[in-house]
């Protein structure tokens, strides 16, 4: 789950970590006063989920409340990949000496947490790692022992960097790290971290993303205080309403995962999962030339209530012609139930199994009796031994006809 600027900002003062003066406005009056509490040069900036915002106008520069009110009346029209603004970042304009880059992220390689510093800030810090590598230092975190601001200014000095550097450098990053372990996240990153003319640090651009799993931990004591609702999901860009009520389905009861919901325009809706297979099937479905309407995710022995719940959410959306049930070969998940749920969602929603239902390949445990739910109401079926990239072919198959 990503979070705003704003919203990450707040989550890293919480740390300690110094921050510009400023605040958000939602009208052009707002930024106005903001500049003015200030009394100097600010800049502005749009709060949306993706990137780019320099290049597409989304940043703007003010000298006076004028200006200020201004900019942040051009930006709140402006949309950046189809995104509007939810708000506008309003803070004071930092006089920069230098630009310094930190990171925490996960290495899929050594499967540790790794903290990232760069004293090349300010630029992607992919672009950095291929032009000038040696710009670049890397340290693992151990995940049996306790972190230490030691891990840290070790990963600062690897870069040559000594003296008062050296030590606000080591507290920054030791600061993103506790970040980073508090709040379960995949990524934090400040980019760039500005040290200023008078030689303190202050961040001007960050960028968190939580793991979606370990957000009911943090629902009540962080989330809700952000105002970040529950059936809230984010990636790239805010939730539909599409993807909003899938998340509420979820949320029905603590049995099984009937949910996580990514809404995509295409005419075949998936009711998917098990083991990673959500993924495999979604690829599949696109080879044979497929349009997926949705992504998602069930498995763990959801209730016929939440099959049946993702099933009429799936079908409630425009332009869904027919839907592909298909999973892996399943040991904890019921496959009657789920075919009970899917069955009794297509009812609900006024259409004919036989008909809406392109493929049902979920075999595994209770196949019988699932099985002979899907016999009854004419439902094409297939057992373990048609693979899901043969089912997605198939189903892919009859939306063609």
């Amino acid at each position: 789950m990503r979070f705003y600027e704003y919203e990450a900002k707040a989550l890293l003062r919480k740390q300690g970590v110094r921050l510009p003066d400023g605040g958000t406005a939602e009208k052009p009056a707002e930024a106005a006063k903001i500049a003015r509490d200030i009394g100097a040069a600010v800049v502005l900036k749009s709060q949306v989920l993706s990137g780019g915002r320099m290049k597409a106008g989304g940043v703007k520069f003010a000298d006076t409340p004028a200006e200020a009110e201004t900019a942040c009346a051009e930006i709140l029209k402006l949309s950046i990949k189809d995104q509007m603004p939810v708000n506008v970042l309003v803070e004071a304009k930092a006089a920069v000496a230098k630009e310094y880059y930190l990171g925490v992220t996960f290495d899929a390689v050594a499967k540790l947490p790794v903290m990232i510093i760069s004293d090349m800030g300010g630029i992607d810090i992919e672009e950095v790692a291929e032009t000038h590598p040696d710009h670049i230092a890397k340290v693992h975190l151990s995940t049996l022992h306790p972190f230490s601001d030691f891990h840290a200014k070790e990963a600062v000095a690897s870069l040559g960097i000594t003296g008062r550097d050296l030590n606000q450098l080591t507290r920054v990053l030791a600061q993103l790290v506790r970040t980073f372990l508090a709040y379960n996240l995949t990524l934090a990153e400040i980019n760039p971290l500005a040290k200023l003319d008078d030689g303190s640090f202050v961040v001007l651009d960050c960028h968190l993303d939580m793991e979606e799993e370990a957000r009911e931990r943090h629902q009540s004591a962080v989330l809700d205080g952000l105002g970040i609702g529950s059936d809230e999901t984010r990636q790239g860009r805010p939730p539909t309403e599409f993807e909003k009520r899938g998340a509420r389905v979820d949320q029905v009861d603590h049995r099984g995962v009937a949910g996580r919901v990514v809404e995509f325009d295409g005419n075949l809706g998936l009711v998917i999962g098990a083991g990673g297979g959500s993924l495999t099937i979604f690829d599949a479905v696109q080879k044979y030339g497929g349009r997926p309407a949705n992504y998602c995710e069930i498995g763990g022995n959801p209730s016929v209530l939440k099959a049946c719940e993702l099933t009429k959410v799936i079908l409630s959306k425009p332009g869904v012609d027919k839907i592909a049930v298909i999973m892996n070969v399943v040991s904890n998940t019921r496959v009657d139930i789920v075919a009970r749920g899917v069955v009794k969602g297509v009812i609900e929603s006024g259409f004919d199994p036989a008909e809406k239902i392109a493929v049902f390949r979920i075999p595994g445990a209770w196949e019988a009796e699932g099985f002979k739910l899907l016999e009854k109401y004419g439902v094409d079926y297939c057992d373990r031994t048609v693979s899901m990239s043969e089912a997605a072919r198939r189903a892919v198959e009859k939306i063609g006809k």
